[in-house]
């Protein structure tokens, strides 16, 4: 049976496995189901149509699952959907979807979210992923998986952000940040290769290689885009990063830092 705090308020509606544990003030609406392990601290809410997965931990004045600050949106049923071993710290708050943005955010697996951070509705954030303080996620931003956002990073709504992308603390993004990129500045420009992002996943030496020609010939070439892209398809065939890096830029709508 789960372990509630006789001070917290939890809807009877809601659904906790045995393993959960809710402190002292918080509370936990009817729509709300907390998987094995999740630990929801002091003051907490957890509310909306809202799923936290297993072993992931809300800390204090933490607020999931809140309606979109937008006010094309009615009072639609739209989710919340959190994976699996999450840390989120205190005072961060995350809305549910809209029906235009598809219905609902999504959070994956493993990832550390700072305290004051804000993720809009819509955002689909990916997993082992670090959001730092006081950063700000605008409605339908995506995030890729081992993202890396600095203190007070702003995302525009819209915006991309690509697998292992490391932002500078006060990077302001209006366009898509390429995968396996450094950006900084406001407004965002590219800095380089992350080369500690892929350090830290144990890239091969090889596949570094391949992803900083392609950076060479893409962002420091001066060549033009349409032929860079040509070019790193021919010198790069066999990187399956590149190939990622390639899909990203092509299919960027708000063009992407440069």
């Amino acid at each position: 049976m789960a372990t509630v705090h006789p001070s917290a308020v939890v809807d009877p509606a809601a659904q906790l496995a045995d393993s959960v544990q809710v402190g002292p003030l918080a509370y936990v609406g009817r729509d709300v189901a907390l998987a094995d392990g999740v630990v929801v601290g002091p003051h907490a809410v957890v509310m909306g149509r809202t799923r936290v997965g297993a072993r992931s931990e809300i800390h204090s004045f933490a607020c999931l699952g809140g309606p979109p600050q937008d006010q094309a949106a009615g009072d639609e049923p739209t989710r919340l959907e959190i994976g699996s071993d999450n840390v989120i710290r205190e005072h961060v708050t995350i809305h549910v979807g809209t029906t235009a943005g598809g219905g609902c955010t999504t959070v994956g697996d493993h990832n550390l979210i700072m305290n004051g951070a804000h993720v809009g509705h819509d955002c689909q954030i990916g997993s082992h992923c670090v959001i730092s303080s006081f950063s700000g996620l605008a409605g339908h931003v995506s995030v890729g998986d081992y993202a890396v956002l600095g203190a007070y990073t702003g995302v525009h709504q819209f915006a991309r952000v690509g697998e292992s992308v490391m932002t500078a603390s006060n990077t302001k993004l209006s366009l898509d940040a390429p995968p396996f990129s450094m950006v900084a500045g406001d407004r965002a420009k590219l800095v380089g290769v992350n080369n500690v992002g892929l350090k830290r996943r144990d890239f091969s030496s090889k596949r570094q290689q391949y992803i900083k020609r392609a950076f060479h010939i893409l962002f420091r070439s001066q060549i033009q885009l349409g032929a860079a892209l040509e070019a790193v398809r021919g010198e790069c065939k066999e990187s399956q990063d590149v190939e990622s890096l390639l899909h990203f830029l092509e299919n960027s709508d708000r063009g992407f830092c440069r």
